[in-house]
């Protein structure tokens, strides 16, 4: 079951997806200047989800997790990829 800051957000911004229980394959940080990267792959998708913090966090590789994100398409090299932007994360 969600709770209201989630139903609110779902409300609001129609586009965005919430999935819960799910399990984290692979949680890798990057550092650049100003923010840390996280790049979180799920399990059963293909598709990485990312998310920006400003200081490096405990790595959630194996946990289950409940996520809010929408779906957008980046240009890596050329080439077009699917990317999960995630807005609210919590280990379930």
């Amino acid at each position: 079951m969600t709770n209201k800051a989630v139903n609110k957000l779902l409300k609001n911004h129609r586009a965005l997806i919430h999935s819960e229980n799910v399990k984290v394959v692979s949680h890798v940080q990057r550092d650049t200047k100003e923010w840390v990267i996280n790049t979180i792959m799920i399990e059963g998708c293909d598709a990485p989800f990312k998310y920006k913090r400003k200081k490096m966090y405990k790595n959630i590789k194996g946990q289950r997790i409940n996520l809010t994100y929408y779906r957008t398409i980046e240009s890596v090299a050329g080439i077009e990829m699917e990317v999960m932007n995630v807005v609210r994360i919590k280990v379930s």
